[in-house]
């Protein structure tokens, strides 16, 4: 039951949720708590590590990271109407499309440029203080995609909205695209032992992913795709290692190893000196 269960649970969780999102629009908020709910139930039931499953003292700052950057997505949603309004070319969103085919749309053109906002948050400096708080983790579960710095989090969403903003996304399609973007936070740092198989190629899901937070200083530069593998394919980016387990001791940064652990500490850390230390050896299994 277990390996069947690992073998379909990626592709079943985000289709099933979305499909629910299309099939009841008004309830988005009561499916994301359901999968946030089957998310943390799935990790306790089929667990990749269980080491990650034990909270470090984490919880509690998880908590907030995920209040507040939900929080602002829902403030986003919210202005998206005027925002609209104001910028959007008349006429160039395919309106007339079947409601999924939009939301597709809306995931490929956001997809990009989440994940270009991604890649040169790992190239400027300024960006990167932002950033490694996200990849200050020691342990990966569903939480650690909402864990970001709200300034970074305000950044890559303009980045990758923008563009849909001056197309003149309807507001039912960015929540269904939030809903989505939410659904594969969860997917991408979860901690249930998925299997991808041949999808691993096409979807950045937890397996995937992982190879992203590694603390081996630039071999982590890897895996920056949100929800597709592609732009990585064109960066020259794509790592996958299917021999090599990723632990514990592989995750966070690794020339930062005191990084601050409060939330508050978090929020100031982009803003203060940082002190560097000597970065750890790549193990020989993932050179």
């Amino acid at each position: 039951m277990k390996r069947f269960v690992s073998w379909i649970y990626a592709p079943a969780f985000l289709l099933g949720f979305i499909g629910c999102g299309l099939w009841q629009p008004t309830w988005l908020l009561l499916v994301f708590a359901v999968a946030v709910a089957v998310s943390f139930l799935a990790e306790q039931w089929l667990p990749y590590e269980p080491q990650w499953n034990q909270s470090l003292g984490d919880r509690r700052r998880d908590t907030l990271h995920a209040l507040v950057n939900e929080s602002l997505n829902a403030l986003g949603l919210l202005i998206l109407p005027g925002l609209t309004a104001l910028l959007a070319f008349e006429g160039i969103w395919p309106r007339g499309w079947p409601l999924w085919q939009q939301l597709l749309l809306a995931i490929v053109l956001a997809d990009a440029g989440i994940t270009l906002m991604h890649y040169a948050s790992h190239r400027s400096a300024p960006l990167w203080r932002l950033h490694a708080v996200h990849h200050s983790v020691q342990r990966l579960y569903g939480f650690n995609g909402l864990m970001k710095h709200p300034l970074h989090q305000m950044l890559e969403a303009t980045v990758g909205l923008l563009p849909l903003i001056l197309l003149g996304i309807p507001l039912d399609v960015a929540e269904l695209l939030a809903l989505a973007i939410a659904l594969q936070l969860l997917l991408q740092h979860s901690n249930v032992d998925m299997r991808l198989g041949p999808l691993r190629w096409v979807f950045a899901w937890a397996p995937v992913h992982r190879f992203h937070h590694m603390k081996y200083g630039r071999a982590g530069d890897v895996n920056f795709g949100l929800f597709f593998n592609l732009w990585d394919w064109l960066l020259g980016t794509a790592f996958y290692r299917a021999g090599y387990r990723m632990g514990p001791g592989d995750l966070g940064i690794g020339s930062r190893p005191d990084f601050p652990l409060g939330y508050a500490a978090q929020l100031r850390d982009p803003f203060m000196p940082a002190q560097l230390g000597k970065e750890p050896r790549v193990p020989d299994e993932l050179r």
